[in-house]
């Protein structure tokens, strides 16, 4: 390399240095001035207005409090600080965090119509047991099916949801090459009591159903309706009473 050869690339070494440097300068001013900290409180910054596809709401230790996105960037399940299930991308909303770090509800929504007309939308917010699944649940639902929209309670095992997940992902890699058997299993380790409990029951369900009908619809601790009280899409009102075997032992109308 000639000396007037490395001395333009020095030169354009120290160019590029000083060029980056100004830029950062410029741009934090500009910044600065975009959002004025109030005279107040000299750490808080105004907005007027702002474009963000993601908030991360964090404590003092970068824990997770609330996570703010849109879908791309919104964030899969956590579990005391580290991911576990499944991958983001597909929840759309506010995810809440319990203090130790572990998902804790939230609030998602979807909404679109394909080329056939046919819509699918839904608008979901709950909120989990400790260290567990949803158990209060606020829910509206669209899809060529029909539309139900409700309130509903759920009861839960005490079974840690993470230990659960581990048993699912352990019969999904011990099944993977047979479709019946991962079906068969998967469906067992959902139904299988835990401590005497089911995975999940639905105790109560209030709303509005894909028959149209208005209902409310009381269940036993093994999720099984018990009490039955609705009116129908044409104004019919009944009360019915059912069985541990779901047969209606008594009917008022």
């Amino acid at each position: 390399m000639s000396a007037q050869l490395e001395r333009d690339v020095r030169y354009l070494k120290r160019y590029a240095v000083v060029s980056t440097l100004a830029f950062g300068i410029l741009a934090l001013a500009a910044f600065r001035q975009q959002a004025p900290q109030s005279p107040e409180n000299p750490e808080k910054v105004k907005f007027t207005e702002i474009d963000v596809e993601r908030i991360n709401v964090v404590e003092p230790n970068g824990m997770y409090r609330m996570v703010l996105s849109n879908r791309p960037r919104s964030i899969g399940p956590i579990y005391k600080g580290k991911p576990f299930g499944y991958p983001g991308g597909g929840r759309p909303g506010i995810i809440i965090f319990n203090d130790e770090g572990t998902e804790n509800g939230g609030f998602t929504f979807t909404g679109s119509k394909d080329p056939n007309g046919r819509v699918r939308a839904s608008t979901h917010m709950s909120f989990d047991q400790f260290n567990q699944d949803q158990i209060l649940v606020l829910s509206y639902s669209e899809d060529p099916r029909g539309r139900v929209t409700g309130i509903s309670v759920l009861d839960r095992t005490n079974v840690d949801i993470l230990d659960l997940v581990n048993e699912r992902d352990s019969i999904q890699k011990a099944h993977a090459a047979d479709t019946a058997a991962l079906r068969r299993e998967l469906t067992n380790w959902a139904t299988r009591p835990r401590n005497g409990q089911p995975m999940a029951a639905q105790r109560m369900f209030v709303g509005r159903d894909r028959s149209k009908s208005a209902l409310m619809s009381l269940s036993d601790p093994q999720g099984k309706v018990r009490l039955r009280l609705a009116v129908d899409s044409l104004g019919a009102a009944r009360v019915e009473f059912l069985d541990a075997d779901g047969k209606v032992s008594r009917a008022i109308a």
